[in-house]
């Protein structure tokens, strides 16, 4: 069963409080999303460590209720 594009964003803010994160739905199935993910907690980590963290927060959902997930993880400006 697909995710919703909003369970995703809360399961994000849970695990990174500060984030701003905005969601697209890239094929319109509910299943292949992309994830823009800004917050501070981010600096000084490396991308790999950002993605880690963001992947930590959906609770074991990727490959499985969470299909396919493209992530952009960033400091804000």
């Amino acid at each position: 069963m697909p995710m919703k594009s909003d369970d995703i964003v809360s399961l994000i803010k849970d695990g990174v409080p500060d984030a701003q994160v905005e969601i697209t739905d890239l094929a319109g199935d509910g299943d292949h999303y992309k994830a823009v993910v800004v917050s501070e907690t981010f600096a000084g980590m490396s991308r790999v460590k950002q993605h880690q963290l963001v992947y930590a927060a959906l609770e074991g959902r990727m490959g499985g209720e969470l299909h396919a997930l493209a992530i952009e993880t960033r400091t804000p400006d």
